[in-house]
């Protein structure tokens, strides 16, 4: 996701879900809200430091000790905490991943408020405790049901609101990752089938 506010240009969570974030240039900063890899993709946010050399880092301590161990820069932006880049503020909220299952480590996500506008949650049902003008609502994941979308929603009651988190309903084969992770792992064979294509069992 890109996003302008009062010149100041922003990508969240360059991901291996896509390529296209390695294309844009003229990035001010970059936001990442934690360290799964559909948020966080090493080799996607080097192709974006190529094209913006000059770009500023924030994120949580745990993307931090990967990015250290790359060798790249970043500043800790966590719960709680603000920053000010060319007027534009972004505050942290939050610090845990929603729940996904029990034998998955948990993992520290911080959502993003920016000028106090637009709230980007990540993988979290965060309520900032501030009127929400707009909301990046998470619509899809193995963390997530959408009855609790719905309920985070009108919790939050933004002004307007537009669907994230939706990458693995448009790439085939992407919501099976954690059924066949976990399913094979207790002996339980995980078939996916091709579209249109018979197969026997």
């Amino acid at each position: 996701m890109v996003i302008e506010e009062q010149g100041l240009k922003i990508l969240t969570d360059p991901g291996d879900y896509t390529t296209a974030q390695n294309e844009i240039s003229g990035l001010d900063v970059v936001l990442i809200t934690h360290e799964h890899p559909d948020h966080f993709h090493v080799a996607s946010l080097r192709a974006v430091l190529i094209n913006n050399p000059a770009v500023r880092i924030f994120t949580n301590h745990k993307v931090g000790e990967i990015l250290r161990a790359e060798g790249i820069s970043y500043e800790l932006l966590e719960d709680g905490q603000q920053v000010t880049v060319s007027g534009v503020t972004i505050e942290a909220h939050g610090s845990k991943h929603a729940f996904i299952y029990s034998t998955l480590p948990e993992t520290v996500n911080v959502g993003y408020f920016i000028n106090s506008k637009l709230f980007y949650p990540g993988d979290a049902f965060t309520d900032p405790g501030k009127p929400i003008e707009v909301l990046a609502l998470p619509v899809a994941g193995p963390w997530l049901k959408i009855s609790e979308v719905l309920e985070y929603a009108k919790q939050v009651k933004p002004r307007v609101s537009f669907p994230v988190h939706d990458g693995a309903l448009k790439i085939y084969g992407a919501a099976h990752a954690l059924p066949t992770k976990i399913l094979t792992s207790v002996g339980i064979e995980f078939i996916i089938p091709e579209p249109g294509v018979a197969f026997n069992i």
